[in-house]
C-alpha cells in the first residue's frame, strides 16, 4: 500500500508542549489522510521557533541530508509557518514544504463534496495563500481561483504577475463570500421551518475519527424515517465533512432530529474557523449536544480538550452535554456504564445503543406529560392525529366519545387543552 502513497518527512518543534507527541502523532495521520505516507520524524526542542527557518541552522541542514537519503521530496511541518519560513525552508532543504494548516486544507479540498462545504474550503485556501504569494510570484492563479482570468484581460502593462495574483485572489473571495451568505440565509430559513415542527434537535459532536458516523449510522438503521440513508464511514480523519441530518421515530412516536457534524482537530486553522461555524449550524442551534470521545485512545483527554476548546472558539456554548465514552468494546471496560451525563459503551453492541437512546430521549423529551383526553366522536381527526404523532398509552370508549391515556409534549398539549380531563 505504501508505495501508492507519496513518501514525507514530517518535522516539528517541542517548545515544551505537554501535547507534541500527540500533535505529531496526529499530523502522521493527517499526512495518511492525505494521501502520504511518513518515511522518517525529525523533531527539535526549543524554546521559540527559528524566525527564518523554523528549525535551527543544523537541524535545516540534517532536514536537507535525511530529505535526500530517503529519496523524499516532500516534507510535513507540524506548525503554520510564516510565508518567509516556508520559502527560507524550500529553499535551503531543495524540497517542497507543505505546512500543517496548508495540510488539513489539501484534505479538506479533496474532501469537500457539497457546494457549501466546497466554497468554504476555496474561501479558506485563497485567504491562507493571499499573504504567501510572494513565494511564487510568478505563479498563474487563474485555474486555481476559478476565475479563469476574466476581467483582466485589459490590465496595464505595467502590472507585475505578483499584483495580477493578488487582483485575482482578492476579486474571488469577494465572491465566494456573497454566495456563501446566500446559502447561509437559505439554510437558515430551512432551519426556522425545522424548528417551528418543534421536534428536538440532536448534534454529535467531537474529535474525528471517534466514532460520530457509526452511532449516527445504528441510530439510523434502528428508528430512521429513512433507513437508506445512512452516512460514510471510513477510519481516517476528516472522512467526511458535510454536515448530516436524519429524521428519528421513536416506537412511541416520539420524534428528534439527529446531526453528524464535522470532525474536530488540534490546531485548526484559524481559516477553517469561519468554515467550521458554518458547517457546524445545526450544532449550533442543537437542544443537545453528544460529544463522542474515543474511549480506547490514550490521548481522550486532549481530544476532549480540543472538542471543547473548539465548541467555545466558534461560539457554541450554554448547550446542555452528553459525553459518550465509544470504542469500549476495543478498550476491554464493561459497558454500558452511565455515570450521570456520561455513558461508557460501543456503538455496535445493541445494548449500547439502548442505553444512549434512554439517555437521550430523558433529555430531550422533558416537557412531555401523560395526560387523558376525553374527545367527543365528531372530532375523530384528534383520535386520528395522536395515534400517528403521540405515544398513546390506552383508548377507551364511552357514551360521550373516545378517552385516550397519551403522552403529549407542551405544544400538544396546548393544543388539544379543552379535551383534558386528567392530567
Amino acid at each position: 500500500m505504501n508505495n501508492e502513497l507519496l513518501p514525507v518527512i514530517t518535522i516539528g518543534l517541542n517548545l515544551n508542549d505537554e501535547r507534541f507527541e500527540y500533535s505529531m502523532k496526529e499530523l502522521s495521520a493527517l499526512a495518511l489522510a492525505n494521501n502520504m505516507h511518513v518515511v522518517q520524524e525529525l523533531v527539535q526542542k526549543l524554546d521559540h521557533p527559528d524566525s527564518a527557518t523554523y528549525f535551527g541552522k543544523g537541524k535545516v541542514e540534517l532536514l536537507k541530508e535525511t530529505a535526500a537519503a530517503n529519496d523524499v521530496n516532500t516534507v510535513v511541518v507540524n506548525d503554520e509557518l510564516s510565508p518567509s519560513q516556508l520559502r527560507n525552508l524550500e529553499k535551503k532543504t531543495e524540497v517542497k514544504i507543505i505546512d500543517r494548516t496548508g495540510l488539513i486544507l489539501e484534505i479538506f479540498a479533496n474532501r469537500a463534496r457539497t457546494h457549501e462545504a466546497k466554497l468554504q474550503v476555496q474561501l479558506a485556501k485563497l485567504q491562507y495563500q493571499l499573504p504567501r504569494l510572494h513565494t511564487s510570484a510568478s505563479q498563474r492563479l487563474d485555474q486555481q481561483t476559478g476565475s479563469g482570468g476574466g476581467g483582466f484581460t485589459n490590465r496595464g502593462s505595467g502590472e507585475s504577475q505578483l499584483e495580477l495574483n493578488r487582483r485575482v485572489i482578492e476579486k474571488s473571495i469577494t465572491h465566494i463570500k456573497e454566495e456563501l451568505k446566500a446559502i447561509e440565509k437559505s439554510d437558515q430559513t430551512q432551519r426556522k421551518q425545522r424548528s417551528k415542527s418543534d421536534i428536538p434537535n440532536v448534534a454529535l459532536v467531537g474529535y474525528t475519527n471517534a466514532g460520530k458516523s457509526t452511532v449516527m449510522n445504528q441510530l439510523v438503521s434502528r428508528y430512521g424515517e429513512n433507513v437508506e440513508k445512512q452516512v460514510m464511514v471510513k477510519n481516517m480523519l476528516f472522512a467526511t465533512l458535510d454536515t448530516s441530518v436524519r429524521k428519528l421515530v421513536f416506537p412511541d412516536q416520539k420524534k428528534m432530529l439527529l446531526s453528524d457534524t464535522v470532525g474536530f482537530v488540534s490546531k485548526l486553522p484559524h481559516q477553517l474557523i469561519k468554515a467550521f461555524r458554518s458547517t457546524l449550524s445545526e450544532a449550533a442551534n442543537a437542544d443537545l449536544l453528544v460529544q463522542i470521545v474515543d474511549e480506547s485512545d490514550e490521548n481522550k483527554q486532549l481530544m476532549m480538550e480540543t472538542t471543547n476548546e473548539t465548541l467555545k472558539e466558534i461560539g457554541i456554548e450554554n448547550i446542555p452535554m452528553l459525553t459518550i465514552f465509544n470504542k469500549a468494546d476495543l478498550a476491554d471496560e464493561p459497558r454500558p456504564i452511565r455515570a450521570g451525563n456520561n455513558l461508557t459503551m460501543a456503538a455496535l453492541e445493541s445494548s449500547s445503543i439502548d442505553e444512549l437512546v434512554k439517555i437521550i430521549k430523558e433529555k430531550i423529551f422533558k416537557n412531555y406529560a401523560t395526560v387523558k383526553l376525553l374527545i367527543p366522536f365528531s372530532d375523530g381527526s384528534v383520535v386520528e392525529y395522536l395515534n400517528s404523532n403521540a405515544n398513546v398509552i390506552s383508548t377507551d370508549y364511552n357514551a360521550e366519545g373516545t378517552e385516550i391515556k397519551v403522552e403529549l409534549p407542551d405544544a400538544d398539549l396546548n393544543r388539544f387543552e379543552k379535551y383534558v380531563i386528567n392530567k
